[in-house]
């Protein structure tokens, strides 16, 4: 009867922290998998345009002619037609 209570709040915990940020991150892996050249990705202060994926980096273009290399953030998703209508 004293352990009800603990496994309570585990369940409680379970369903609105733990499932959630495990359902989050499932579907911003399987983002991050379906990159490809020519994608636009873009954190919330700059659309970019990948031009090289890797396992854990991808190439995006600054500028013309300027590339950088770094690890898809969890700020950063999709474009939603920023370079396109630039």
């Amino acid at each position: 009867m004293q352990l009800l209570p603990l496994v309570l709040i585990f369940v409680v915990f379970y369903f609105l922290l733990i499932r959630p940020q495990a359902k989050r991150a499932k579907e911003h892996k399987a983002m991050v998998a379906a990159l490809a050249v020519g994608d636009e990705w873009s954190p919330p202060w700059h659309p970019r345009k990948v031009t090289e994926t890797g396992d854990q980096f991808l190439t995006v273009e600054l500028a013309e002619g300027v590339a950088s290399r770094s690890a898809p953030h969890h700020r950063c998703r999709p474009a939603e037609g920023t370079l396109k209508n630039a």
